[in-house]
């Protein structure tokens, strides 16, 4: 059968390989893809943009895909698997009004204040003087949040009320044009992120092992925020024990609370959160699997996705459908020079046709085949993934591979999967 996947990134990268290893998969479109998805074995890129809903369905009913799993945000929040489902194709992921989990953060705050499930106090704003007023009335820490999509982009964390000022009076001035005409300020939580992600297919869900990923793009958590610049699997600080904790307290509820609110939520869920002293919080919620967080879970995948996904449409959904590696898995983003701000692109890389052992893969995000030259296109254009017996050897394998690239100034982490206590 044919598998139709959305998306540029990494994320789609490695979901392209994981489903092509299935051996009841005869080809994996990837729409656009990239130049590391169109090397995979069993896959072909399409030259269709994630928002060309009329070319996706088209290609969709042509090709004869068996589904259609989409990738980014964008495209859920602005419905294309609503408009899958109207010309009867199947396709996983959230409709529009469930991807509003994702897609407005006020409207998620309101959601799980609404359902009593654990999050930051907050308040939303569309004008400065009331958000003004707000902090002189909550000093201290807080965390700045564009209320619209921003490629993960739109979050200043601030260390005291002057800096959430600014960042309140950028946004709201248009630093994310609409996605910032409203913004949600809320408390910023201590303690230690973690990433859990299930596969619902309404009530029903399969969890993937615990990940954890680091936003900041320089060093010991310096920097601006990023998209992610790597990630790894298991996370520091989820025990066996709390894991029980984040699904009885925050995704049972979450799917229960969504079908009250009347969707029927198939698709990834992933749920970012705040291991603080009082127990997991959510940070924020995204409707689909992360990026980078899935380059690490795929390695860790040892059976087939193939029939996962399909027991996600058939409504059989069960542990029992999953095997993972007990091995420890992380992931290490190279970015183009001046990421996240404005970059440069067109960089030529090599060193991509070193042979890999099976415990390493170079997942592409932002790059592009020019006359047989592999370049930069994007802000996050590689993630060099790797496995390990030990998180630490794992992270050598990782950053040797890293060293055998060439990629003139790349911009990367030297301190993926180290642990940073009480980090936030």
């Amino acid at each position: 059968m044919k598998i139709l996947i959305v998306g540029s990134g990494g994320r789609e990268h490695a979901l392209a390989w994981k489903m092509a290893c299935s051996p009841r998969v005869s080809e994996v479109l990837v729409a656009p893809g990239n130049a590391g998805t169109a090397l995979e074995a069993k896959t072909r890129n399409l030259p269709l943009a994630v928002d060309d809903f009329d070319g996706l369905v088209a290609a969709a009913k042509k090709e004869g895909v068996a589904f259609t799993i989409v990738g980014p945000e964008a495209p859920l929040v602005a419905g294309l698997v609503d408009r899958f489902a109207n010309e009867g194709l199947l396709c996983l992921g959230p409709t529009a009004r469930a991807a509003q989990l994702e897609g407005s953060k006020s409207h998620a705050k309101a959601f799980l204040e609404r359902h009593k499930i654990p999050t930051a106090r907050y308040q939303s704003f569309t004008d400065l003087e009331s958000a003004r007023r707000y902090l002189a009335t909550h000093p201290g820490p807080q965390v700045v949040k564009a209320d619209g999509l921003a490629a993960g982009k739109g979050v200043v964390v601030a260390d005291d009320s002057a800096e959430a000022e600014a960042a309140a009076a950028s946004m709201l001035a248009g630093a994310f044009g609409a996605a910032s005409a409203k913004i949600v300020i809320e408390e910023r939580l201590v303690g230690v992120e973690a990433s859990f992600i299930v596969l619902a297919d309404g009530l029903r869900y399969v969890a993937f092992p615990t990940s954890e990923d680091h936003k900041r793009r320089d060093d010991g958590d310096k920097g601006p925020n990023t998209g992610g610049m790597g990630a790894f699997s298991p996370a520091s600080a989820v025990t066996a024990e709390l894991e029980k904790t984040i699904r009885e307290t925050i995704i049972e509820p979450t799917l229960r609370g969504l079908a009250a609110d009347g969707h029927h939520y198939r698709g990834f869920l992933y749920a970012g959160l705040m291991i603080t002293d009082e127990g997991p919080k959510v940070l924020e919620f995204n409707c689909r699997f992360g990026d980078p967080e899935t380059q690490p879970l795929m390695m860790r995948l040892k059976s087939d996705l193939l029939p996962l996904i399909e027991a996600a449409f058939s409504g059989q959904l069960s542990e029992e459908l999953v095997q993972f590696d007990p091995r420890p898995a992380l992931c290490v983003v190279l970015a183009a020079p001046g990421y996240p701000g404005p970059i440069r692109e067109g960089a030529e890389i090599t060193g991509l046709d070193h042979q890999e052992d099976p415990d390493t893969r170079v997942f592409h995000s932002g790059t592009r085949d020019e006359n047989g030259h592999i370049v930069a296109r994007g802000g996050r254009v590689l993630g060099v993934t790797s496995r390990g017996e030990t998180m630490d050897m794992a992270r050598a394998r990782a950053y040797q591979r890293v060293r055998a690239i060439g990629f003139a100034d790349a911009v990367y982490r030297r301190d993926i999967g180290q642990r940073f206590g009480g980090r936030s």
